[in-house]
């Protein structure tokens, strides 16, 4: 289930209604240091989520996921952050706080939730999450990117984004199958 790491911009897009809603608000309006600021963001909402059901979760396969989860999107948040500081970009988060919102609200539901509702609800959600993610950066944020560097990179990452949808979506049915 490991697979590559992703970069820390495609992960800040986990924040799904804070990516969807307000990328699609404001089309032509994102610059390069708010992409950036959206990506560190999802990422770090994913290494908590991860974090979560790494200690969390009643499966020992599911406990496995979330900390790959949380290893890949430090990984990249940290690739999202060199590059920033390479190229002196400032992340300016956008004014729209509602994907703090929805993660804290993810975040309490599934603190809420124990045993199998736990694992169920943790794979489902980071099918949504990635399948969001993938289809803001496809709509939105690639067309956006101004600097070749932060496009080249997220263009070469985008597959492991895949990667871990897919590796989602077989864990939610397994265990949906289960119970």
């Amino acid at each position: 289930m490991r697979t590559v790491p992703l970069f820390a911009a495609i992960a800040a897009l986990s924040l799904i209604p804070f990516a969807g809603p307000a990328a699609a608000q404001a089309p032509g309006r994102l610059d390069d240091p708010t992409i950036v600021a959206i990506f560190d963001a999802a990422n770090t909402d994913d290494i908590e989520t991860g974090k979560l059901a790494a200690t969390k979760a009643s499966s020992k396969e599911v406990r496995d996921f979330g900390a790959m989860l949380a290893r890949d999107h430090q990984m990249v948040r940290q690739l999202g952050r060199d590059l920033a500081a390479k190229l002196h970009v400032t992340p300016t988060p956008p004014a729209d706080a509602s994907s703090k919102k929805a993660h804290e609200a993810t975040m309490k539901q599934l603190r809420s939730a124990s045993g199998a509702e736990f694992d169920l609800a943790f794979a489902r959600y980071e099918v949504k999450f990635h399948a969001d993610v993938i289809a803001a950066i496809n709509s939105t944020l690639l067309p956006a990117i101004q600097n070749a560097e932060l496009r080249a990179l997220v263009v070469k990452v985008a597959p492991a984004f895949e990667g871990h949808r897919l590796a989602a979506e077989q864990l939610a049915k397994k265990l949906a199958a289960a119970q």
